[in-house]
């Protein structure tokens, strides 16, 4: 009864009080906006979490937070917000993204392309010359393509998955934006899966019944206070921690920070002494490249042979085990996969990871995974094995135990808040005749070979013939693997249509440009903390559309208007009415869940931001904790309801390259196989510290990282003094899909026999019109391999590749891959 009273006198002093903040913005706003957003928190004293900007205009990015300083309706510098507990210097670069010198300006069309109609002289994509016209004119030959082609070919002949980053906020998310319009207009080719966990996301529904790469880790406070041995397994958190889907609430990073303070016992495994574990004072210990699943299974040996696994939990937790101690013992294929089995594929010595598996049973143990171990050849089998692991540990499902594979990402780990979710707009229903979607790494094969069926996942899945593909928020010329391979099946389509900011290498590689605003001119929301959903962060428009760019609800809404749809794509809303509905849907779940927000207007502009409160349970979640404690009542979304060690799911698959039960299966490329005869040098790729993959490579950020004016690679002193290279020196990186120029760095912080080269480089091409050509720039992609994981995933192999490096002889050739095309100004 006590708390309906209490109830019903907020609800009584919050309206009070929002009628005195209505007449107030009846007059034009007697309140300042700060004085706006303090009159709402005294309104809602339970609720004290909306804080209002200092300075500037309030907004968002993937890199954290802001306000953005206007003058003379310039932005001229930013500011992070106050609670951010590790501001990413990243987010001053948006004044340079909306004033970058590469922005395109104006609609633009391919010279032979508007001369001679779709299918026109496509060799010629990257090196033709290009027309402006209006956004009119721009608008009737994009619709008019996407008519045509559904008349005459159906929804196969477009490829709409426009796969890749975007720019933050929900209603501006032109992947949505793009697939909602094209299923309206009658469909279109989709894809499924992604880049990042192409391999990993497909195993682990086979293995714990969820993607498990994506969802919530065990809480930051309960695995600082109960962990006692970390294992950062190829991951470098400290930098991707930096950026978030959402908006990062940057909690990964003060978890870490709190690890070090504490004192905790951390091993990094990895081939490269990340800065970031030097910070922890992590123990190194550095395998070869793509041998992973071999030292697993070396630990996993250990375990057994010395009694130190948890046959209780695995017998109730887990099907299969015994078919994999058989295989450990070489009852199955006469290969005991011993630690001396291992340390003779691995590289890493036989009493170190004897060592290692002693003091993973002994101590309580999170291991914590990155992605880039499954982006590669048999790329399932690293996180499948890992699971297996940590099942033999059987502390899956206890405080500061068990595996995580997203502490990495997003911050992981984050408790969560109890509020409301910003839904975004919808991307609509298929038609019934739209086809079924393509695994997405296998686009350039697609595009190269319609027809061809390829395995998937236990169907089959057969390539359409792709006529047009439609490109907004993403750029394949960097994403994608064997960047040359990709030029030339981009070659087949008749049309392609860029949505873009800037002069990307996609852009350049298009029949259509359309220029799109960047987040900082247009208004949207965003949710921050991708796992905690933590903040509401209004994007209010910082300054104007620049040049002639429109935002991406305007290009797909006079798309609309043109297909004869746009009703149904607008719902008779304009952006701040979508903004509107959005938060008021939000609103009403956070009353749900106790938290009284004020009406949209306020909150708008009051330029602030909300701040959800987080349960104190929420602290001490364990992921697994209600399977382990119950595992009949909570079974997971397995067959089995339970872990499976052995998938008979897989199993009757028959894959080869994908097998029922998880071990080591030697790469395409890798030190030991044939490709190392020639190109003896192993890869690895990483996420760039200074950018988000390719966004901000434009941006005078690259002065801080580029070596010799390209991307840099990491050299061990070994390898460089063989081939004279030096500090500083510019070096061809090459093998025989292609060769890019790179900056050396020669250091002791990488194990010889490999290299490293960020990804997100712009491909310039030092002659567009001959695949293989030299990238001036460093694009890593250039040399890595386009082939499916395994027929099971099909995920992408962009973390492998076998290749030799030398020292560049004569001058250094001209860097154009961030300059507008010749002509273009």
């Amino acid at each position: 009864m006590k708390k309906d009273l209490l109830s019903a006198w907020s609800r009584r002093r919050f309206l009070q009080a929002g009628g005195g903040l209505m007449a107030a913005s009846a007059l034009h706003f007697g309140y300042s906006k700060s004085a706006l957003a303090q009159a709402i928190g005294k309104a809602l004293p339970q609720f004290t979490a909306l804080r209002p900007a200092q300075k500037g205009v309030l907004t968002a990015a993937y890199w954290g937070a802001f306000e953005a300083i206007i003058e003379q309706g310039r932005m001229v510098g930013v500011q992070p917000v106050k609670d951010d507990p590790a501001p990413n210097a990243l987010i001053e670069m948006a004044p340079w993204q909306v004033y970058a010198p590469n922005r395109i300006k104006t609609p633009m069309v391919r010279k032979s392309w508007l001369e001679n109609g779709p299918g026109s002289h496509t060799e010629l994509r990257g090196r033709d010359a290009w027309v402006p016209v209006s956004w009119d004119k721009a608008i009737d030959l994009v619709s008019d393509e996407i008519r045509r082609l559904q008349q005459t070919y159906g929804p196969s002949s477009i490829y709409a998955g426009s796969y890749g980053w975007k720019s933050t906020g929900m209603l501006h998310n032109c992947r949505a934006l793009l697939h909602r319009l094209m299923n309206l207009a009658g469909g279109f080719l989709s894809y499924s899966g992604d880049y990042s966990t192409g391999a990993a996301q497909v195993i682990m529904s086979h293995v714990v019944g969820s993607m498990e790469v994506y969802e919530q880790q065990t809480s930051w406070p309960n695995v600082i206070e109960h962990s006692e041995l970390v294992i950062l397994w190829g991951c470098n958190p400290h930098t991707t921690l930096k950026n978030s889907w959402n908006v990062p609430d940057h909690v990964g990073l003060d978890g870490f920070a709190q690890l070090a303070n504490k004192g905790t016992r951390v091993i990094s495994i990895d081939p490269v002494y990340q800065p970031g574990a030097k910070e922890l004072s992590a123990q190194w210990i550095a395998p070869h490249a793509y041998t992973d699943s071999a030292l697993i299974l070396g630990i996993a040996h250990t375990l057994l042979s010395e009694n130190l696994h948890d046959e209780a939990f695995l017998q109730r937790y887990t099907v299969g085990f015994d078919r994999f101690r058989a295989s450990l013992l070489g009852e199955s294929d006469g290969v005991v996969k011993s630690a001396d089995w291992a340390s003779a594929v691995c590289g890493v010595e036989a009493e170190v990871i004897r060592q290692l598996a002693r003091e993973m049973a002994r101590k309580r143990t999170m291991i914590m995974a990155g992605w880039g171990i499954q982006r590669q050849h048999h790329g399932e089998q690293p996180h499948w094995l890992l699971v297996t692991l940590a099942a033999m540990l059987g502390q899956i499902g206890l405080p500061g135990g068990g595996f995580g594979f997203s502490y990495h990402y997003s911050s992981g780990g984050s408790p969560t808040a109890r509020g409301g979710i910003i839904s975004g707009i919808s991307a609509g229903s298929a038609p019934a005749n739209a086809p079924a979607p393509i695994p997405v790494a296998r686009i350039a094969d697609c595009l190269a070979n319609p027809g061809k069926t390829i395995n998937f996942n236990g169907r089959q899945v057969t390539y359409p013939d792709v006529k047009m593909v439609y490109v907004a928020g993403g750029n394949p010329f960097h994403h994608h693997q064997d960047t040359n391979n990709l030029l030339q099946a981009w070659r087949r389509p008749d049309t392609i249509v860029v949505q873009e900011p800037y002069w990307t290498a996609t852009a350049k590689h298009a029949d259509i440009v359309l220029p799109c605003t960047t987040s900082y001119e247009r208004n949207d929301l965003e949710m921050g903390g991708d796992y905690s959903q933590l903040y509401v962060f209004p994007m209010h428009q910082c300054v104007a559309p620049q040049h002639q760019a429109r935002n991406d609800f305007d290009i797909f809404r006079a798309l609309a208007a043109r297909l004869g749809v746009e009703q149904a794509f607008t719902e008779g809303k304009d952006e701040m009415l979508w903004l509107k509905s959005m938060y008021d849907n939000m609103k009403s779940q956070a009353r749900g869940a106790g938290s009284a927000l004020p009406p949209f207007d306020m909150f708008w502009q009051s330029n602030s931001y909300i701040r959800f409160p987080i349960p104190e349970a929420n602290k001490q979640w364990v992921r697994f904790a209600d399977f382990r404690a119950a595992p009949l009542l909570n079974p997971l979304g397995t067959p089995s309801g339970k872990i499976e060690i052995f998938s008979q799911r897989i199993a009757g698959m028959n894959y080869p390259d994908c097998p029922g039960l998880p071990g080591w299966l030697p790469p395409l490329e890798w030190h030991g196989g044939e490709a190392a005869k020639r190109w003896p040098l192993s890869l690895n790729t990483a996420h760039p510290a200074l950018r988000l993959h390719s966004q901000l490579d434009n941006t005078p950020l690259r002065e801080k990282h580029a070596v010799a004016n390209r991307e840099e690679i990491l050299i061990n002193e070994r390898d460089a003094a063989r081939r004279g290279i030096q500090s500083g020196d510019l070096v061809r990186a090459f093998n025989d899909r292609g060769q890019i120029l790179v900056g050396a760095v020669v250091t002791a912080d990488i194990r010889p026999g490999v290299v490293r080269i960020s990804e997100g480089a712009w491909y310039d091409p030092a002659d567009p019109a001959q695949p293989g050509a030299l990238c001036r720039n460093g694009n890593v992609n250039c040399l890595t391999v386009d082939i499916g994981t395994s027929m099971l995933a099909q995920g992408n192999c962009g973390h492998m590749a076998q290749l030799e490096i030398e020292k560049y002889q004569g001058e250094p050739p001209p860097n154009h891959a961030h300059a507008a095309p010749p002509g273009v100004v």
